[in-house]
């Protein structure tokens, strides 16, 4: 009789709990994380017009000697129409997808409004495109990109560090043992000539540092100019390392 009666005392609070819920999405329906649109349990925190912008997003060819949109057919010698004559000191960019739309959104979102909600859909896009460039096994580290503790302690995170700690590589280490060593000023409202003044020499790498001869992984949120990336690629190469690789979420065409 007990057993009986405990059966359906679970079984009517587990009832209930499934009528809470359902009357908490009829009352308090979810919204795409996105554009805030109505969404469904079931979608997964976009809704169908945002997951579309984001696969488009996704999607697009790049040459992965700069990260800019090209087609297959405009690569020559490893490199696009853009960066033939160009010297980088970055070995390649792997990178999500273009910076527009949905993607576009999520970065922004983790980077300047503290959405570290995304962080784990980004890690998990990152480490996809990571395994589809076919260089997985290909790096010793992740380097986060770092920020001045300054900066660090104003927005309580990393999102490059947040990034790379999402990252299902267990082969692969982290190292903060890049450091920016002089407060920059953000460079999203810089022209490209002023970004890279921006950052000279605002990197060094700690004592003990374990990139002598080794291959990096350099982890950014976005690139547009390349200035950030060029310097600490700079900086890893001087250090010792042997390869240096930009693995961001979007790149813009940035001119």
């Amino acid at each position: 009789m007990w057993s009986h009666a405990k059966y359906l005392y679970t079984h009517l609070i587990r009832h209930a709990v499934s009528l809470g819920q359902a009357g908490g999405h009829f009352l308090w329906p979810q919204q795409c994380l996105a554009c805030k649109a109505s969404i469904l349990p079931s979608d997964d925190g976009l809704c169908q017009p945002c997951w579309q912008d984001l696969s488009k997003a996704v999607s697009a060819d790049y040459c992965r000697r700069c990260g800019r949109d090209v087609s297959p057919y405009g690569i020559v010698q490893g490199k696009c129409g853009h960066c033939q004559d160009k010297q980088y000191r970055y070995d390649g960019v792997i990178r999500v997808g273009r910076y527009e739309s949905t993607l576009r959104t999520m970065a922004l979102s983790l980077k300047f409004a503290e959405r570290t909600e995304w962080a784990k859909s980004l890690s998990k896009m990152m480490q996809d495109a990571v395994l589809a460039s076919g260089m997985h096994a290909a790096f010793d580290y992740l380097v986060p990109v770092p920020l001045h503790w300054r900066r660090r302690l104003r927005r309580g995170f990393n999102q490059s560090h947040l990034l790379a700690k999402g990252m299902k590589l267990p082969w692969l280490r982290i190292s903060t043992d890049l450091v920016r060593v002089r407060n920059t000023e953000q460079q999203w409202n810089l022209k490209p000539p002023q970004r890279r003044r921006n950052v000279k020499g605002a990197f060094a790498v700690r004592k003990g540092h374990p990139f002598d001869g080794k291959k990096v992984a350099l982890i950014d949120d976005i690139t547009t100019s390349g200035a950030t990336l060029e310097e600490c690629a700079k900086t890893l190469k001087q250090a010792g390392a042997q390869k240096v690789v930009a693995l961001v979420i979007a790149a813009a065409n940035h001119d």
